[in-house]
């Protein structure tokens, strides 16, 4: 069994089919906001220029730091033009690259293709990654749970609903111990009183948030929100790691997975979304020197809602600047 590395979500059933253990080397570099710094600043000393993603450099370093993984799946399509140079840099260091790409058209025959490709490559087979599936799929609707009781019954707070979804990326890398963890968070959350944030004392309902784009770099931003009366009751692109689709066919499930497609259909969610959990307005997060920034005017064209553009760039937190753009569209909101 092998440690493998992840840019972004893959089908993870194939990588536990293979008996290896997938690690979300996103989830690593953030996990400590002060250690991710050192790795932006590392991966800037090896010559990474400074006007890229810190995601991007963070990813670069940690896999270094990390000798027990030699092999990463990196996603050539469906995520970031970046990470081209970047697997080209993490080969020049000696670890083994394997690509894995989704079709942009969402081609059926062309992601079968492709996890038929990954399946190879790792040694596996169809039959190993459909049992996969049926185990993975348990520990899922345990998130899903999660995401229940952050909209449904408000007993969850926005960033332990972005945690727990987050990390179905990897599942933390021990499936039945992650699924413990949800379990023990979920009794927990049940005996909780249903979340009202106040601020300032006032009597008015809280503002409930959707949450749109990449995970955001500074995480102390739900904390901020909460602080000021303003809770994200949907996280869109933490969401669909958890793949909530009813489906048993693993291609299908990959195909209605939204982030790695183009921006209309993640804009179809989000509205699907945003009704059905009665959202006031939506943060659209986008990574400084991201072409995703681009979409934030097909976003606002397509989504009948207030938007406000948050761009992050690094994980030292929210900068003055960006605090003070979100206290103003919550006070918008709040008029």
């Amino acid at each position: 069994m092998s440690k493998i590395g992840l840019t972004t979500t893959v089908p993870v059933e194939v990588i536990y089919a293979a008996g290896d253990t997938p690690v979300d080397l996103n989830n690593i570099f953030i996990s400590d906001t002060r250690e991710a710094m050192l790795r932006i600043e590392e991966a800037e000393l090896a010559g990474y220029p400074r006007n890229v993603c810190g995601w991007i450099k963070g990813l670069y370093a940690t896999a270094l730091k990390s000798p027990e993984i030699k092999k990463i799946v990196a996603v050539t399509q469906g995520d970031c033009s970046n990470t081209h140079a970047l697997m080209e840099t993490w080969e020049e260091e000696g670890i083994e690259i394997v690509p894995f790409a989704f079709p942009y058209d969402r081609d059926g025959d062309m992601l079968r293709l492709q996890l038929e490709k990954l399946i190879t490559a790792l040694g596996t087979t169809w039959d190993q990654v459909r049992e996969q599936k049926v185990r993975l799929d348990q520990i899922r609707q345990l998130a899903w749970e999660i995401d229940c009781l952050t909209w449904e019954e408000n007993k969850v707070r926005g960033f332990e609903n972005h945690l727990y979804l987050v990390s179905c990326s990897d599942f933390n890398g021990d499936p039945e111990g992650f699924a413990r963890d949800l379990e023990g968070f979920i009794a927990e959350a049940k005996e909780r009183e249903p979340l009202n944030l106040k601020f300032k004392g006032r009597k008015k309902r809280e503002l409930r948030l959707g949450f749109m784009g990449v995970p955001p770099i500074m995480p102390d931003l739900y904390n901020f929100l909460e602080e000021h009366g303003a809770r994200v009751v949907f996280n869109e692109v933490q969401r669909q790691f958890s793949m909530p689709f009813a489906t048993e066919d693993i291609v299908e499930q990959y195909q209605l997975y939204t982030y790695p497609y183009n921006v209309f259909g993640r804009i179809e969610d989000v509205a699907r979304e945003a009704e059905r959990r009665q959202l006031d307005g939506l943060i659209h997060y986008t990574q400084s020197f991201c072409y995703r920034q681009i979409e934030d005017l097909i976003v606002r064209r397509r989504l009948d809602y207030p938007i406000l553009n948050l761009e992050g760039e690094n994980p030292t937190g929210l900068d003055a600047r960006s605090k003070m753009r979100l206290e103003s569209f919550l006070q918008m909101l709040r008029d």
